[in-house]
């Protein structure tokens, strides 16, 4: 229910009932004056109520806000006391976590990461006119990842050259092989695609041929 037409005795009381039936507050909503209160002759005949219509205001949805808002809901629920430093850039918006507790938050090889930052994506963005790009981050977990990865691939990038033979990486999640598809494209003579289907998909570093 968006909007209400109130009659009361007088404009703020049939005001204040229509907030009351759209759960609104006076910031949120229009008010329109339909009839104004008439009192009748000698306070009998002809009185007439006030009637308003009260209709609410669609809000223009902030993406930053709605998701960070999500993010602290849930990371209260999980009883984590963590701080989040909020980095808003041209390409992406980072919310980058602080606190003691971040390995719960990271999971194994950052898959709980991933997981609760693609729900960020679809929350923050729910209504917005605009889509934005969230990026979650904890401690600096991006980035030791991306050096971990980058280092891997270097390293069999050496063994299938040496040995001519193709590679199969373990299952990963597009962003990680993304990074491994970046690195061997600056090794000539290589090459990567891959293959499986989500979650089980991995990269394949081999031989150009």
């Amino acid at each position: 229910m968006n909007k209400v037409i109130v009659s009361a005795k007088t404009v703020e009381e049939a005001v204040e009932e229509a907030l009351d039936r759209l759960k609104a507050t006076r910031d949120q909503v229009r008010v329109s004056v339909l009839e104004e209160p008439r009192r009748g002759w000698f306070g009998l005949f002809g009185a007439r109520p006030a009637k308003v219509e009260v209709e609410r205001i669609a809000t223009p949805v902030n993406p930053v806000e709605q998701g960070l808002r999500f993010l602290k809901e849930v990371l209260s629920t999980m009883g984590l006391s963590v701080e989040v430093e909020v980095r808003e850039e041209p390409e992406a918006v980072t919310f980058d976590l602080r606190g003691d507790q971040l390995g719960l938050i990271i999971g194994r090889r950052g898959q709980t990461l991933d997981a609760l930052q693609y729900l960020v994506n679809i929350v923050a963005n729910r209504g917005a006119e605009t889509r934005h790009r969230f990026i979650l981050d904890a401690g600096g977990f991006r980035e030791r990842r991306r050096k971990t990865l980058q280092d891997l691939a270097d390293r069999l990038a050496r063994q299938v050259l040496r040995t001519g033979k193709e590679v199969k990486l373990e299952p990963m999640s597009p962003a990680d092989r993304k990074v491994i598809h970046t690195r061997i494209q600056t090794v000539e003579g290589l090459t990567t695609y891959s293959e499986g289907e989500e979650p089980d998909r991995r990269v394949i570093i081999a031989p150009e041929k």
